[in-house]
C-alpha cells in the first residue's frame, strides 16, 4: 500500500498481475467472447496495415512528436489514445481519476473543460527514447473509434454550427469560405460562423489542405492521430459498444471494480441518419474523393462503406 497525499489508501493494481497478462494470458484458460472478438480486431488492423504497406508512402519511424495523443497511466500500465469526437472527453476523466491517486474519485465531477487541459495527463512524447520503448512493449494500449463519417458530422455540428467556438470559425470557418465559397460576404470573411458542410468536404478533399498543414485533431484520420500500423494496440474499443468495452479495459485494469465508464445518453449525439442527411448535399465526386482519405479507417476498423453513398 501506498499513503497517497490526499490520505486515502490506494495500492496501483489488484493483484501482481498486469492489464497484459490479463488480456493475453487469462487466469481462466477458456477464451471468452469479448477475448475473441477484440482478437478478431486486432487482426483485421494488423491485416489492413499489411495489405496497404506497398501504397503507404507514410515514414516508417516515428517521432516523439507523433504520441502527443497517447496519454499513460503508469500505476495501472495504460496507454490512450484519445481520439477527439470519440467519448474522449470522458476517457481523459476516467485517466485522471486513474492517474490521480486519489485526488478524483467520481470521473462525472470532472470538468469537461478541465480534461482536456493538457497538464492534466501525462502523454508518451514527454518521456526519453527508452522510456517510451518499455511502455510501449509492457503497458496495454488501447483506443477508441467510431464509423469515420459519422464522426466527421459530428466534429463538423460541433465546431462549425455552435455559435460558442469563435477559435475555430476564425482558425478554420474564414479560410474554409474564403476558398470555397464564391462572392462571399465580408461578414462571412470576418466571422466564418456559417460555414456550410458541402464546403468543409471541399476542404477536406482540396490537395492544398493537406500540403499546408495537418488536419485539425478532430477531423484527423485515426490512422495519423494513433499510428496503429506501428504501435500495435492491445483492444480497440468502438462507438457503438462504448459502454461495455471500456469496462473491460476498466476490469483487465483490475479497477473495473469501483470504476465504470460514465453513463449517459447525449440527446445531441450524431446519429447514422444525421449523417445520410448531411451528406445528401455532396456530389458523388466529392463522397468518392473524401472516402479515398477515411479509406484506412474505414477498412482497419471495419466499417462498410455507407450504404447513402454514391461512389463513382
Amino acid at each position: 500500500m501506498r499513503r497517497n497525499p490526499f490520505g486515502v489508501d490506494i495500492c496501483c493494481r489488484k493483484g501482481s498481475r498486469s492489464p497484459l497478462q490479463e488480456l493475453y494470458n487469462p487466469i481462466q484458460l477458456e477464451l471468452s467472447n469479448t477475448a475473441v472478438l477484440h482478437q478478431m480486431r486486432r487482426d483485421q488492423v494488423t491485416d489492413t496495415c499489411r495489405a496497404n504497406s506497398v501504397t503507404s508512402r507514410k515514414r516508417r519511424v516515428l517521432t516523439p512528436s507523433d504520441l502527443k495523443h497517447l496519454v499513460v497511466d503508469e500505476d495501472h500500465e495504460l496507454i490512450y489514445c484519445y481520439v477527439p469526437k470519440v467519448a474522449c472527453t470522458n476517457w481523459k476523466r476516467l485517466m485522471m481519476v486513474l492517474t490521480g491517486r486519489g485526488k478524483y474519485s467520481d470521473p462525472m465531477e470532472i470538468p469537461a473543460s478541465e480534461a482536456h487541459v493538457p497538464a492534466n495527463l501525462k502523454t508518451l512524447n514527454q518521456y526519453s527514447i527508452p522510456e517510451i520503448n518499455h511502455r510501449l512493449k509492457s503497458y496495454l494500449k488501447f483506443l477508441f473509434v467510431r464509423e469515420p463519417f459519422e464522426r466527421l458530422v459530428s466534429a463538423y455540428r460541433n465546431k462549425f454550427t455552435q455559435k460558442y467556438n469563435t477559435s475555430f470559425h476564425k482558425r478554420y470557418g474564414t479560410k474554409i469560405i474564403r476558398r470555397q465559397r464564391k462572392n462571399a460576404t465580408q461578414e462571412a470573411l470576418r466571422r466564418g460562423d456559417d460555414v456550410k458542410f458541402e464546403e468543409f468536404v471541399a476542404y477536406l478533399i482540396d490537395p492544398h489542405t493537406q500540403r499546408e498543414e495537418p488536419f485539425n485533431e478532430h477531423w484527423q484520420t485515426v490512422y495519423s492521430l494513433c499510428h496503429p500500423c506501428h504501435i500495435r494496440y492491445d483492444l480497440v474499443g468502438k462507438y457503438e459498444t462504448l459502454e461495455e468495452d471500456s469496462n473491460y479495459v476498466l476490469q483487465l485494469a483490475g479497477v473495473g471494480s469501483h470504476l465504470k465508464f460514465p453513463t449517459y445518453a447525449k440527446s445531441t449525439r450524431t446519429t447514422d441518419e444525421m449523417t445520410t442527411e448531411f451528406f445528401q448535399n455532396i456530389s458523388s465526386e466529392h463522397q468518392t474523393q473524401l472516402y479515398e482519405v477515411y479509406k484506412l479507417d474505414f477498412l482497419m476498423f471495419n466499417y462498410s462503406v455507407p450504404s447513402y453513398l454514391k461512389l463513382q
